[in-house]
């Protein structure tokens, strides 16, 4: 088994993805509703919505999409909880600081009881990063 989180970011998606592969590296790969069989036709309003998305980064994989509907996420409560282990300190402290860019930390970066340094942050998409590094 593989657990693959999902994410929804109800109309934000092709942003979020742009900001993830400026902090994470990698890459992604999107299918908007226009792309879909004629037999799957959606309201024109949603039409360059993206149905779905993959994204990969060294050490990192995610799908991703805009949701069927619109949904209001609360940045105070969050969508999704995402631990990400980054191996190189000075890596480590570069992407708590960008992820949090716009965003807020809940816990800053710090020394951690059972080594290494962990840190909290909510990015501006309301999504909650859990970062540890040494």
């Amino acid at each position: 088994m593989q657990l693959t989180p999902y994410i929804f970011f109800y109309g934000r998606c092709e942003e979020a993805l742009q900001f993830y592969r400026s902090v994470l590296g990698g890459s992604y790969e999107l299918t908007r509703n226009t792309e879909l069989p004629s037999e799957y036709a959606v309201d024109p309003a949603s039409a360059n919505k993206i149905m779905h998305a993959k994204f990969e980064a060294p050490g990192v994989a995610f799908m991703a999409s805009d949701g069927g509907k619109s949904k209001s996420v609360d940045p105070e409560e969050g969508n999704i909880s995402l631990a990400l282990d980054v191996p190189d300190a000075a890596e480590g402290e570069r992407v708590f600081a960008a992820l949090g860019a716009g965003g807020v930390t809940t816990m800053p970066l710090g020394k951690a009881f059972w080594g290494g340094r962990f840190g909290i942050v909510q990015d501006r998409f309301g999504t909650e990063w859990m970062v540890t590094t040494p």
